[in-house]
């Protein structure tokens, strides 16, 4: 039996997914009972910070009920890059929780993101414990200078590197460049940050996962800059226009598309994804952020990734199927094989 089939076996094994449902471990508790069993059977998850409540730009409070289950896809996906340790709404949801829901819909795993020290640990254990998982372990771009600042960068980056010898984790990352929330103070320390990660997926043979906001220039600077490349470079949650995509296809680096390419002012990140090789085009739902429209602002989660592949097949005037089975081939392509 060849891996696809093998895939597609687990997708159809797994409890049938009620579209326009949200899914049971999704729901508010109905009674003191209920609550406590939900909580308990989360213990080990949402361990790490709560999600904001009020919209980052807006300042409106956020609907914070997580969306109706969508229809199942046929041909099964990975979730190229999920927070499974972020507390979001009223909810508490396991790891085995989430990735139950995910499979009946047809995601078959994610990959579990790091983005400090206590979040990269989290990531291992979380793969260690569930095969439908692999793990990244990095410093996010973000908390590169205020390490630096307190003078302990060297310390937290030797903990990733060590991290990053376990058997689970596929890539580092997230790491990157970040000059909407980092000041020109802080850009150095990013840098040097960034191409530390850069050179730690190269001795270890992993691929790297960039966070780029508000630096595109910037980051493909660095990359022409490295000494050399890890084995894949993967833009998660890609913000760049048709421009950027062109960039990416030359160098055979890795887009993966996340619920922000179905938002309505989203015009030059779909022209991205029509002009994406497909070899190279992923999906994420860096969870529990950026839920796909008409959603937005609510709390995300893998099993919401149909939501998105509908829309980027609709983009890219395609199959549904055929995107589908593409992207596998690119995750495994990207990562190795997810078993």
């Amino acid at each position: 039996m060849s891996q696809q089939q093998r895939n597609l076996a687990e997708a159809e094994s797994s409890p049938a997914a009620v579209p326009g449902e949200t899914p049971p471990a999704y729901r508010p508790a109905q009674s003191d009972d209920d609550a406590r069993s939900t909580a308990a059977a989360a213990t080990g998850a949402g361990s790490g910070p709560a999600r904001d409540q009020t919209e980052e730009k807006s300042g409106k409070k956020r609907r914070l009920q997580y969306p109706p289950a969508p229809e199942p896809l046929s041909v099964p996906v990975i979730d190229n890059h999920a927070h499974l340790d972020f507390r979001d709404g009223q909810i508490a949801v396991s790891v085995q929780q989430a990735l139950e829901a995910a499979r009946a819909v047809g995601v078959l795993g994610a990959l579990c993101v790091g983005y400090d020290v206590a979040s990269s640990e989290f990531s291992v254990t979380a793969a260690e414990e569930h095969p439908q998982l692999k793990a990244a372990v990095a410093l996010h771009p973000n908390d590169a200078p205020v390490l630096a600042a307190q003078g302990d960068y060297d310390a937290a980056f030797a903990r990733i590197a060590e991290l990053a010898r376990h058997d689970q984790v596929v890539a580092i990352g997230e790491t990157g460049l970040d000059f909407y929330r980092t000041g020109e103070e802080g850009i150095a320390a990013q840098r040097r940050s960034f191409e530390d990660h850069i050179a730690l997926a190269v001795e270890r043979g992993l691929a790297l996962q960039i966070h780029d906001r508000d630096a595109h220039a910037e980051v493909v600077e660095v990359l022409d800059a490295a000494p050399a490349l890890p084995r894949a470079v993967v833009f998660h949650c890609f913000s760049g226009d048709a421009e950027l995509a062109r960039i990416c296809n030359a160098n055979g680096w890795y887009m993966s598309f996340a619920g922000t390419v179905t938002f309505k002012n989203a015009h030059a990140l779909r022209e991205a994804l029509a002009v994406a090789d497909p070899q190279l085009i992923l999906v994420e739902t860096d969870t529990p952020f950026l839920t796909p429209h008409p959603h937005r602002g609510q709390p995300n989660a893998p099993y919401l990734i149909p939501q998105t592949m509908r829309f980027m097949a609709e983009v890219r005037e395609t199959g549904l199927d055929s995107l589908c089975q593409q992207v596998m081939l690119n995750t495994t392509q990207a990562y190795g094989s997810w078993t």
